[in-house]
């Protein structure tokens, strides 16, 4: 599932095409949207919100999306023709100048702007948004009943972070992401969301996802789709294991010992 960075890059390269440019084509192509009539009014600014993508408009509506596991926006220019039909085209967007393609989107919705907390509200601090609040977020993490790695990723806790930025930030603070999220030290949480708030920072500026900084095959993570492969740091065979509550499972991959998991 694409994450807060991913969400980040997005919205950034939408907000360039869009922002302050009328609408000349939008088709929704979404159970219940397709009345919608939103062409010709502009675009006031596309911002993510941890994992959720917010196209506001001028006129007062915001289109909302999410992309789930498999979704993307994807920009061509205008001239270049979007497929006529197809069940994974979601939605169609575009300006003069260019098309935005929103493929296999987990979810898509139109409302007001002044009403987006009936889809965002439940959220956490967003750990790449202007509305980031570290204390905050560390006491929510701290407080979760549930694993370290669980907790942080509870959206309700915190916005954006998935399992690839979990596995990642857990690493890189040497942490346990089994042990119960409230037997952690609340300074340690701190530390771990600051760490992992540094490493999606940097991620944002590069073209893909990644943890070490590399964009090379195979480099771009030290944890994360590396099981039983060696540890950067110390050698050991990377792990991974299911945590979550069930039929919310999700996967975490460690270094037992780097993080000193039993």
């Amino acid at each position: 599932m694409p994450e807060g960075d991913t969400v980040w890059r997005t919205a950034h390269r939408l907000n360039q095409v869009f922002s302050g440019r009328e609408l000349a084509r939008c088709d929704l192509r979404w159970p219940g949207l397709s009345t919608y009539v939103l062409s010709g009014t502009p675009t006031r600014e596309v911002v993510p919100r941890g994992k959720h993508l917010l196209h506001r408009l001028e006129s007062g509506w915001t289109i909302h999306s999410h992309l789930r596991m498999e979704g993307s926006w994807r920009i061509q220019p205008a001239a270049e023709r979007a497929p006529a039909a197809s069940p994974k085209l979601r939605a169609v967007l575009g300006t003069g100048a260019y098309t935005a393609l929103g493929w296999s989107l987990g979810m898509l919705d139109v409302v007001r702007t002044a009403d987006e907390s009936s889809l965002v509200g439940h959220l956490g601090p967003d750990i790449l948004g202007p509305d980031w609040d570290a204390d905050r977020a560390a006491a929510n993490v701290h407080v979760a009943d549930a694993t370290l790695a669980a907790a942080l990723l509870d959206q309700t806790n915190l916005a954006g972070i998935g399992t690839m930025w979990a596995s990642e930030g857990l690493f890189v603070t040497g942490l346990d992401p089994f042990a119960s999220a409230s037997s952690v030290a609340p300074p340690a949480i701190a530390t771990l969301l600051n760490r992992t708030q540094q490493l999606m920072r940097a991620s944002c500026a590069s073209a893909a996802a990644s943890s070490t900084g590399s964009q090379r095959l195979g480099q771009t993570t030290y944890v994360h789709g590396r099981r039983n492969q060696r540890c950067r740091r110390c050698g050991t065979l990377i792990a991974m294991r299911f945590t979550g509550p069930p039929t919310r499972e999700r996967t975490i991959y460690f270094c037992p010992r780097c993080q000193g998991v039993r």
